[in-house]
């Protein structure tokens, strides 16, 4: 599973913890007398200054929030709380004041990058300061108490996630999975109440810039009427729905086949912490479980990297060779002075990998805690997509130094991480051999186990926190609606009993940390259909899963002209300057995996499929 790369930190309004003063520029456009209409002109004054502001703030609120998940204490917490309070304070304010030009008739430029100003937070704060610094300090807390908890089952010993995530990747003891599982919960149970309460704030911050609430402000980011969004998200996993149901059935009842339907019902929703990943959204762990039989064996890339003596910088070393391939400048030298590559021994720090911009320019770096291992070595090419888009749009207006959608940024990684094919992996030296056609249906299942398995996932997580926002999931059924959602779109079950003593969504670092989630499901879309059209560009013939565009300058070029857009244009233009499309569709997905559900639609004869 790919996990979330763009950096995200939320931050304080000016309160008792930043140095007032500092909120502000010291000379900001002069506040219009009221009554008094705005001209045009004066619009363009308030988006320059607007941004030159708020870039030198991000960068200060960047440095901090480095240090703070690098170095996990509450000195940290406190200095990088004081850091984002200058930045959205300043950010709130200047959103609310652009609300002045709003009827104006403005050049194109100038009434895009106001729409932007206002919805470019993640968290609104609310005008009160008590309440502003409130909030930043809950959310602080929560992403600290995620990035430093351990679970304890007994004096002296003490597991981290990384621990207890490779206890759920390869344990086969149904009981051993049952304790990581619970045991990883029992971080999050205490952060229901902080939660709830940040819940609560956030909304009053949305709501006096004009949103229903923060899910109505997040949905906004999409460019799409407040509806619209929804229906896009139900049409687009209608489309995958068949795909997922069939992979579901299958890998069901080959678990069955080895646990025993005591443990895994040949009918019925599957036990979560059996699935080979903590939140059962990336199944390619148990691959070895639910291989096809008979088929010819695909290669193993954990035992490749190993056997060529990979570290975890050669590994990334290996990641910017692929883009270097592509045509764009190798990285500079100050992001494998600054990144962060390997879990230091003396401390805690936030190993959620995480691809960072810090000034909007030319200080980009990576936070990961690599292992050599497959998994990793795909995430690093992920990871690295988003820093070379970083760098791509870092020419443009401030404002426009992100993707069109929070989307793009995360399928761009994502479609990259689609060309570690067979074919890459042999012309690096990898891999001596192409395996065989016949083994396609083997490397097509391992794939899905992580891409397809993943998005009834990536719809939920927001489903949940949309209802949660509204106000259509009460704080007294937390845990419930997010069982009754896992049930209904995964076909998943906890393992042990759950109830509203414990609260497993903020078991998710994108929940404890206020990371927006439905990004990644519009990315696992949109990989497949820049995929297809790159493969094209680059003169790809032959199925498309074998496809990699490494070498392909044409490509690369292709890519670019994307990238350089940054948000400067709407998303459909963006879209359309890859594929010729303006509209997400999974149809390149399905393609894709075509080999696949015919395997799976054969093999699932006579079994009771659905859950």
């Amino acid at each position: 599973m790919v996990r979330m790369v763009q950096v995200l930190v939320v931050a304080l309004p000016c309160g008792a913890l930043a140095l007032t003063a500092a909120c502000s520029d010291p000379s900001p456009p002069p506040r219009p007398r009221p009554g008094s209409q705005p001209a045009a002109e004066e619009a363009q004054r308030f988006i320059e200054q607007a941004e030159s502001e708020l870039h030198e703030l991000s960068t200060q609120n960047n440095r901090a929030a480095w240090v703070a998940s690098t170095y996990i204490t509450g000195d940290t917490q406190v200095l990088a709380a004081a850091a984002s309070a200058k930045l959205l304070g300043a950010q709130t304010d200047y959103a609310k004041r652009a609300a002045r030009y709003r009827d104006l008739d403005l050049p194109y430029d100038v009434r895009r990058r106001l729409d932007l100003l206002r919805t470019s937070l993640t968290l609104y704060a609310p005008a009160d300061p008590a309440k502003t610094q409130e909030l930043a300090t809950i959310a602080s807390g929560l992403e600290a108490t995620y990035g430093a908890g351990k679970y304890c089952p007994s004096a002296g010993q003490c597991l981290d996630l990384q621990e207890l995530s490779r206890i759920i990747a390869k344990s086969r003891d149904p009981e051993e999975l049952k304790r990581a599982w619970v045991g990883w919960r029992t971080v999050s149970a205490p952060m229901r109440g902080d939660f709830t309460r940040l819940v609560a704030l956030a909304n009053e911050g949305a709501r006096e810039l004009g949103f229903k609430d923060t899910g109505d402000a997040w949905r906004a980011k999409y460019e799409m009427p407040p509806e619209a969004l929804p229906r896009e998200v139900d049409r687009l996993f209608g489309q995958v729905k068949p795909l997922y149901d069939a992979l579901h059935c299958y890998v069901r009842g080959r678990l069955a086949a080895r646990y025993g339907e005591d443990v895994v019902p040949g009918a019925g929703p599957i036990r979560a912490d059996l699935l080979g990943d903590m939140w059962a959204q990336d199944w390619s762990n148990i691959h070895d479980l639910v291989a096809p039989q008979g088929v010819a064996p695909i290669y193993d890339l954990d035992a490749a990297l190993r056997a060529k003596g990979f570290t975890p910088i050669e590994m990334v070393k290996t990641g910017e060779r692929f883009f270097v391939s592509l045509g764009f400048d190798p990285l500079p030298a100050t992001f494998w002075e600054r990144s962060l590559f390997v879990k230091p021994a003396d401390r805690d720090v936030v190993c959620h990998a995480s691809a960072w911009n810090i000034d909007d320019e030319e200080d980009v770096r990576i936070k990961m805690c690599i292992d050599v291992t497959a998994d990793d070595f795909q995430t690093i090419h992920h990871e690295l997509g988003h820093t070379f888009y970083q760098r791509a749009y870092n020419h443009l207006p401030w404002l426009y130094r992100d993707s069109p959608n929070p989307a793009f940024h995360e399928a761009l990684g994502d479609t990259i991480g689609l060309s570690v094919t067979p074919a890459y992996l042999q012309r690096i030296g990898l891999v001596d051999e192409l395996p065989p056609p016949s083994s396609d249906v083997s490397l097509l299942l391992r794939e899905a186990l992580a891409k397809v398995a993943f998005l009834p996932f990536a719809v939920l997580v927001d489903r949940w926190r949309w209802g949660v926002f509204s106000g259509d999931i009460p704080p007294a059924e937390y845990n419930k609606a997010w069982w009754d959602l896992r049930r209904r779109y995964q076909g998943v079950t906890p393992p042990v009993p759950r109830s509203e003593a414990d609260f497993d969504p903020g078991a998710k670092y994108h929940v404890a940390a206020s990371v927006p989630y439905i990004r990644y499901f519009f990315a696992h879309i949109l990989q497949f259909q820049l995929h297809r059209a790159l493969c094209e560009e680059a003169g790809h013939k032959g199925p498309l899963h074998r496809c990699t565009i490494y070498g392909s300058e044409q490509a690369g070029e292709r890519l670019r002209r994307m990238m350089e857009m940054g948000r400067s244009r709407p998303w459909p233009e963006a879209l359309e300057a890859v594929t010729g499309s303006r509209r997400m569709d999974a149809a390149a997905m399905l393609d894709y995996f075509a080999p696949l559900r015919g395997w799976l639609d054969r093999q699932n004869r006579g079994r009771t499929c659905g859950w």
